[in-house]
């Protein structure tokens, strides 16, 4: 009646780890974005990445610093930030990829 427990439909691609790294490398205009805290990100990133932390006061200030002509590749810890991020920039016009699984789905090879 209410469908209270229907979920929104994702305005965001949901990828695992090989298809994520390979969509990214096929896209010329691909950025990848490492949505979680400085400290996380000091300890350790994907080569290349930009840090915007998806838990801090200035991130809906940041995207609008994004260029909507690039695709971003979004990652986290565990993929629940990432798809949170990927949601509001999805929101905002953005084309956005979501590592499921988050850092360690990314394949190291």
């Amino acid at each position: 009646m209410f469908n209270l427990f229907k979920s929104a439909p994702k305005n965001y691609e949901e990828l695992g780890g090989g298809a994520f790294k390979t969509k990214y490398q096929q896209t010329s205009n691909a950025k990848l974005l490492d949505v979680r805290t400085a400290g996380e990100f000091a300890a350790g990133s994907i080569e290349g990445a930009r840090n915007l932390d998806v838990t801090s006061a200035q991130f809906q200030q940041a995207l609008k610093t994004l260029d909507k002509q690039k695709e971003y590749f979004v990652f986290c810890r565990s993929g629940n930030r990432s798809g949170a991020a990927c949601d509001a920039m999805s929101k905002e016009g953005f084309k956005a990829y979501n590592l499921a699984g988050g850092i360690g789905a990314w394949p190291r090879k």
